[in-house]
């Protein structure tokens, strides 16, 4: 290769500035990205990444600056003429059709034809194995979305793009939802694709996964780049100190404050899908007053299932639960929410949040029979509105105002609404969904201490997260589900995220 081939930027932009009403969301941001890299965005949430990423894929237009491509100047005005230049994105918020089955997502928009009529799925049957037997993504084509867990759903976004001859890759978030050695698994796929010539960006806020596997890393704060460095020259620290100030936090919980009264019991709960298969199995455990009960396990053993069960969004086969020493195992589930449990849900966006619907409204959302929302059989819209200016400044939710519709708001901020609101109204139980996924370090930093302050005045929390170090961390007690069954408790205090990894695949002892 020539020394203009090696140094020509896959992707360059440079001046890029966006503004919205009443906020500028890119200001004269410079980047480039070398070809058959990976190349890692970094910044706190409403700093401007994903409006970038979204310009660069052609969901918005910069109103001033220059995107090129492979050095050639080029202006995107849908998806589709990113996709066309060989630009796929992958979003943290997946865009699957839960109703289609892998092969149809995967040729939605771009449906293989046989003699320009006809679909023809079997060559993209075998085109979709090709790709995911080469990359190691063990995609199933004909597997409906539904059935999928929040991991498999991230590896057909990815092969999704594949599929249609992206080399420029945006992965957003790609780790949010893996234990260490499917991070492992993962990077070394990543590694794979740049060895093929692909580039990738990739955006996190897991800075010792950013610095394992970017070649460079660009941060962003306040909507501007502020620094391109090694990851060889960076720590952790440094690149925390750039991208908000301060150094990394911890979710270490300190003393003990885990009381007699148990708040929950679950006993004997199994969970059965539509074809009987056993998703939840005799799973009986008690949570305690003051106590944060972690739940450990790779995407798809059944975490979800059992958190919709305890909801009553699931029916289950067997099994009871109390609560505060009640039967609720046959309350609705807007009984059990009004009976005291609080629930942050693992994707704010499909059970969170109403999107379109401004934030005073996403107060009610889930409250809508208790004060300050209700005032007799009516919504008290003013009781509402105060509540949630009131949310908005304890959890530091970052706003215009309190009628700015959900869907304006970054990631951590929409978590942080969901996360005061689940808070609010004194909860005897708080159901904790992969509560700091997606948002950054500062409101990671603010969530945990939400939690752990809820917790010190008798707050029973059951914890799920993928976050290993999060769950060792706010975890009192810690025990590992797979295959829908609990096959180990574990001491927070001794365990280590290897060694949890590894109980969580069944590879560890039964009782770490």
């Amino acid at each position: 290769m020539t020394a203009a081939t090696v140094t020509e930027p896959a992707v360059e932009l440079t001046g890029i500035t966006k503004r919205f009403p009443g906020v500028v969301a890119n200001s004269d941001i410079h980047l480039r990205v070398a070809k058959g890299h990976i190349h890692a965005l970094v910044g706190e949430n409403g700093a401007g990444k994903s409006t970038l990423m979204k310009i660069l894929y052609g969901m918005q237009r910069p109103d001033e600056g220059e995107i090129r491509v492979n050095g050639s100047p080029v202006g995107f005005h849908t998806p589709a003429d990113a996709i066309s230049a060989g630009i796929g994105m992958v979003h943290q918020h997946f865009m699957l059709a839960d109703n289609l089955t892998v092969l149809e997502n995967v040729v939605l928009g771009s449906e293989p034809r046989r003699g320009g009529l006809a679909l023809d799925f079997a060559a993209a049957r075998k085109k979709i194995k090709e790709i995911s037997d080469a990359y190691g993504l063990g995609v199933r084509p004909d597997v409906p979305v539904e059935d999928l867990g929040v991991g498999d759903r991230q590896r057909v976004e990815i092969l999704k793009v594949l599929y249609r001859g992206a080399r420029i890759l945006i992965l957003d978030e790609p780790t949010a939802v893996l234990v260490p050695h499917e991070v492992d698994e993962l990077f070394d796929n990543l590694r794979g694709l740049v060895r093929e010539g692909l580039t990738i960006l990739f955006i996190s806020h897991k800075l010792d996964e950013v610095l394992r596997v970017a070649d460079e890393i660009t941060v962003i704060r306040r909507g501007t780049t502020v620094a391109t460095v090694n990851p060889k020259d960076v720590t952790s620290r440094k690149l925390a100190e750039l991208m908000v100030g301060s150094e990394l936090p911890s979710p270490e919980t300190r003393e003990s404050t885990v009381t007699d009264v148990v708040a929950l019991s679950v006993r004997d709960l199994t969970v059965r899908t539509g074809d009987g298969r056993p998703v939840v199995e005799n799973v009986s455990f008690d949570i305690h007053k003051g106590e944060v009960l972690g739940i450990a396990g790779v995407e798809g053993n059944g975490q979800a299932e059992l958190v919709e069960a305890i909801m009553g969004m699931r029916p289950c086969e067997a099994g009871a639960l109390t609560l505060g020493g009640a039967d609720i195992s046959h309350w609705s589930t807007l009984r059990r929410r009004a009976g005291g449990i609080g629930y942050i849900p693992e994707d704010r966006h499909r059970h969170g949040l109403l999107l379109e619907s401004p934030l005073w409204e996403n107060r009610i959302l889930g409250h809508q029979t208790r004060r300050p929302n209700v005032k007799g059989p009516w919504i008290d819209r003013a009781g509402a509105r105060a509540d949630t200016r009131r949310i908005v400044e304890e959890y530091d939710v970052r706003t215009p105002g309190i009628d700015v519709d959900a869907a304006t708001l970054s990631g951590g901020n929409q978590q942080k609404l969901i996360v005061g609101r689940e808070m609010s109204g004194d909860p005897v139980l708080l159901i904790a969904s992969h509560p700091t996924r997606g948002v950054d370090i500062g409101a990671q930093a603010a969530i945990w201490d939400h939690l752990r302050t809820a917790r010190a005045a008798g707050l029973a929390v059951l914890l799920i997260s993928a976050d290993l170090d999060e769950l060792i961390g706010l975890s009192d007690t810690l025990k590992v589900i797979l295959r829908g069954r609990i096959v180990a408790d574990v001491d927070p205090a001794n365990v280590t995220p290897e060694q949890l990894g590894s109980a969580m695949t069944g590879a560890g002892e039964e009782t770490v």
